[in-house]
């Protein structure tokens, strides 16, 4: 029998049968001997087969992921954390303020997102919070993010309506991703009520969200959408991503850089490359190719490392 995982607590996944039953599922051994370096092998919005075994029901084959979004995991014994999979489109909630949402977590989910072929929309949240100068810059955050292509939404949550929003949620599997803090669960019960996700303020000392939502779960919402809600995360760690190739998911960068002197150009110290020339014209904002050569020491540090 086929499903859709569509909860994952630990070593326990909730799957949602092809027949609309719902059955709580364990992972069939094999799974823990194939050598997979994620540390969740399973996760919300797989589609897998399960089967009942006396009372308990075990999930015992994965079906071939359309994509995924996947991160350096925080557990050192192991390399990747898989946020969620079969994705038609990523919400990625920022705030500029209480907690502040840096433009290298953006860059970094975007390039994440992007190597794995998920569509991103940025949601602007909490502007009823911002003085002027913030909203200056949200506004300008704007302008460079809907310049490459992203879809991007100013708005209060709490406040404002949400028709657009949903509209563009409608038919799709929604991932919604962010910092603890920035008002994922509470767009969710504003935009399903009923669901009555727990929320928390932020802290006042550290300016940081707390984690009010421990696992991931996709919710049916009524307007025919359906979005998966997925734990706070503070950092987000590039995996898998070869040196040379990060610069192919700034999509400013790859539609010129055939035009570099070397074919080979990675836009940090090589002579006539046309992203530089770019940069100092004002043409690609000075954050991302910045955000970009920072990912770039890093992966190029973490090669060194692990092919010495």
């Amino acid at each position: 029998m086929n499903g859709v995982v569509i909860k994952t607590t630990g070593k326990r996944y909730t799957v949602k049968t092809d027949s609309g039953e719902i059955v709580q599922c364990r992972l069939k051994g094999k799974f823990r001997i194939k050598g997979i370096k994620s540390t969740n092998p399973i996760v919300v919005g797989d589609k897998v087969e399960v089967e009942q075994e006396s009372e308990l029901w075990m999930i015992v084959k994965l079906h071939k992921r359309k994509n995924h979004i996947l991160r350096k995991s925080v557990n050192l014994s192991k390399q990747t954390h898989i946020i969620a999979a079969n994705i038609d489109q990523a919400l990625l909630m920022i705030t500029l303020d209480s907690p502040v949402t840096t433009t290298g977590f953006i860059d970094r989910f975007l390039v994440a997102a992007n190597a794995y072929g998920v569509e991103v929309v940025l949601l602007f949240n909490k502007t009823d919070l911002l003085d002027d100068e913030l909203q200056t810059q949200q506004e300008d955050l704007q302008k460079v993010y809907e310049k490459i292509g992203h879809t991007c939404f100013a708005t209060s949550v709490i406040n404002d309506d949400l028709s657009a929003i949903k509209e563009l949620m409608k038919g799709k599997v929604n991932m919604i991703s962010g910092h603890s803090g920035v008002g994922k669960s509470t767009l969710i019960n504003k935009l399903q009520p009923g669901i009555n996700i727990d929320t928390a303020e932020v802290s006042d000392t550290h300016k940081q969200g707390q984690h009010t939502t421990t696992f991931s779960e996709l919710h049916e919402l009524d307007f025919g959408a359906s979005i998966i809600d997925t734990p706070g995360i503070r950092g987000f760690g590039l995996v898998e991503l070869e040196p040379c190739k990060i610069g192919n998911y700034f999509p400013e960068f790859f539609a010129i850089k055939q035009k570099c002197k070397f074919h080979n150009c990675i836009h940090k110290d090589e002579p006539d490359c046309v992203v530089k020339s770019a940069l100092e014209n004002g043409e690609i904002a000075e954050s991302r190719h910045k955000n970009y050569l920072n990912m770039l020491v890093e992966e190029e540090e973490h090669f060194r490392t692990n092919n010495y």
